[in-house]
């Protein structure tokens, strides 16, 4: 097996990291969905790019910089949003639009390395290596399981906060949780499809779904598979006429949420 995974060219290897992270875009992405949190996402994907910068200055490890980052802007607007003096749209576009403003800053600040920031802007997923491989999948493995583990509490804090604390739900420890688990997705999705396309990646092939679920499961389980379709078409697409991976992957997974609309419509 090891072999095998040795052996991949770098299309084969962008393509399993593509799918990687598709696997994780259904259930988290129906989480962002039914929670309202596009916002919240693409305020989280703006920041990653700080993240790098300041990995790349520091000299560290850049997923250490990128979850870093990701998980401290994550709880800062986790705690800003509940306050009153402002209306939280305005906290998190203030919020994204500075981050992403001192990213681009920062970037132009990191000496002796060359930051491709067009790159990291819209992704470079056919540069992803075998480290890169290994770290999205054991992020998978992590992220499916905690999901399985905290579903239901998950679930009934989305549906009503007040009417799950009463049953018995830790509401505030589910919620961090999920930050937790978005700002280590945010973090290994950088490369796949940038930081600007990040959030769509999560949200498009959920909404999609929406229209042919019938229960919060087969929701995220048909997300996922309509991730992974987005995938394969888009890196055929980028193949065949010379398009950016990651708007492909993008590009695609739009087009089946349009087809979902228009089955609906006929």
């Amino acid at each position: 097996m090891i072999d095998w995974l040795m052996q991949l060219d770098f299309i084969g290897r962008a393509l399993l990291a593509g799918l990687g992270i598709a696997i994780l875009a259904g259930p988290l992405g129906s989480l962002m969905i039914w929670r309202r949190m596009a916002y919240f996402g693409d305020t989280l994907a703006h920041s990653t790019l700080l993240g790098l910068s300041l990995a790349l200055m520091l000299q560290i490890n850049v997923y250490f910089g990128l979850f870093g980052i990701s998980l401290l802007v994550a709880s800062l607007m986790a705690l800003l949003v509940r306050q009153k003096w402002v209306a939280s749209d305005a906290i998190l576009g203030l919020l994204s639009h500075t981050m992403l403003a001192i990213g681009l800053i920062t970037a132009t600040q990191v000496r002796g390395v060359r930051v491709d920031l067009l790159g990291y802007l819209y992704g470079d997923i056919l540069a992803v290596n075998m480290q890169d491989i290994a770290l999205i999948y054991l992020i998978v493995v992590v992220v499916i399981s905690a999901l399985f583990y905290l579903w239901r509490w998950l679930l009934a804090a989305t549906v009503d906060s007040d009417l799950a604390r009463c049953e018995g739900v830790p509401v505030e420890f589910t919620n961090w949780a999920l930050i937790i688990m978005l700002a280590a997705v945010f973090a290994i999705a950088i490369k796949l499809v940038g930081v600007l396309l990040i959030t769509a990646l999560l949200i498009i092939p959920a909404a999609a779904a929406r229209r042919f679920a019938r229960s919060p499961e087969t929701m995220i389980i048909i997300a996922s598979i309509f991730g992974c379709i987005a995938v394969v078409v888009g890196f055929k697409a980028s193949l065949a006429w010379d398009w950016p991976t990651g708007p492909a992957i993008v590009a695609a997974a739009a087009t089946l949420f349009v087809l979902g609309l228009l089955r609906k419509a006929v």
